[in-house]
């Protein structure tokens, strides 16, 4: 029997696509592979030696990082968590983790080796799927609404009418036709609410089209007061959208936030307001559930006072709003038309800087999840 060569061990852990991490009894690194050095995002030379809560413990942390070790430490008793959150160049980023003793044998023994999974894809992946069926549902939920709403307004309307001919006095003519009005504003609302029931009529669009158009809606209903800047990739791909409702779900997002800039003129006493429109390149984009080689991702941003922390979660809701004058429906039926384009919005915000990111598969092929 041929003698099988020796293995190097080292290569092969170098090469693993889980996170190594080896610590030591005084809980400093004695080595990590390569996909560690890519998470934490630095050296084996520079992480060598330094102590392991730097990178492990997150301030604000509840959870006992250093006694755990230890523990493991002097009983070898093993121990995992889920979702642990750590810290890399001020960005969170969330993990799964398991923590062994190794007998090492002297001098090293013993050594923690820790190995971590990062779960943010997967996350980021539960959550969209979660926003998406409850905004289904709130969708599904007010659309019912409208219908029931409609169905009597014509009747009251009909009848206010004919009151009014019987009635034939000047004095009763103003009450009947506030009634009318109104009658009229709500059927408006209720038709909105229900949504377009056209089809998306699909070709081929430069996404710069429309978002030239809608840069040039703004700066004309602005008078030029707000900043708009622009950071175009020219080199995009076209994709296969409604040029028109491209441009209602662009307009919605600017507009608002035109808006929030506006009603917050106190909110900008060392700068001035600024809408800036951004075009790239997403690579390996989950959308609706559907891995994307590639998208195309539009960001609209502005440095007004941010969405409302209560309402971020929910902001793609029906008739969710943070304005005193909003009806909340402007973008859920942005997502929604999203959604027929196989794409999303996304919104990130805090004061001085909202970003509402839309992202478009072009590639006709995709790679499931």
């Amino acid at each position: 029997m041929d003698q099988q060569p020796p293995i190097d061990y080292r290569l092969l852990v170098d090469n693993l696509s889980t996170a190594i991490l080896l610590v030591d009894r005084n809980l400093n690194i004695f080595y990590l592979n390569s996909s560690c050095e890519t998470l934490f995002d630095i050296s084996l030379l520079r992480a060598m030696g330094q102590p392991v809560l730097n990178i492990l413990q997150s301030p604000g942390d509840s959870f006992d990082t250093a006694d755990a070790l230890t523990n493991t430490v002097n009983t070898g008793q093993a121990y995992t968590r889920r979702e642990a959150t750590i810290i890399v160049n001020f960005k969170d980023v969330h993990v799964d983790y398991s923590v062994v003793r190794l007998n090492a044998g002297k001098p090293y023994h013993p050594l923690l080796l820790i190995e971590l999974n990062p779960i943010d894809r997967m996350l980021k992946i539960s959550k969209e799927e979660n926003l998406i069926q409850q905004h289904q549902v709130a969708r599904q939920l007010i659309r019912g609404v409208a219908h029931e709403i409609k169905n009597p307004l014509g009747g009251i309307r009909g009848a206010t009418q004919l009151l009014a001919r019987s009635l034939n006095d000047p004095q009763y003519a103003e009450f009947t036709n506030i009634i009318i009005s109104e009658v009229d504003r709500l059927r408006n609302l209720a038709d909105t609410m229900l949504g377009s029931r056209q089809l998306p009529s699909y070709e081929w669009v430069n996404v710069h089209e429309p978002l030239e158009r809608v840069r040039a809606l703004i700066v004309n209903q602005t008078k030029k007061k707000i900043k708009i800047t622009r950071d175009y990739d020219l080199s995009l791909p076209e994709v296969m959208a409604d040029r028109d409702q491209l441009i209602q779900v662009m307009l919605n997002i600017s507009v608002n936030a035109v808006q929030a800039m506006t009603e917050n003129k106190e909110f900008f006493e060392e700068e001035q307001p600024e809408l800036s429109l951004r075009t790239r390149i997403q690579r390996l984009v989950t959308i609706n559930g559907v891995l994307h080689r590639s998208a195309i991702r539009i960001d609209i941003a502005d440095n007004g006072p941010g969405v409302p922390e209560d309402i971020l979660e929910s902001v793609f809701y029906p008739l969710v709003t943070g304005r005193a004058k909003g009806t909340g429906l402007g973008l859920s039926i942005a997502q929604n038309i999203m959604h027929q384009h196989n794409g999303m919005i996304e919104c990130q915000s805090v004061p001085g800087k909202t970003v509402f990111s839309l992202y478009i598969p072009w590639e006709l092929n995709h790679v499931a999840k």
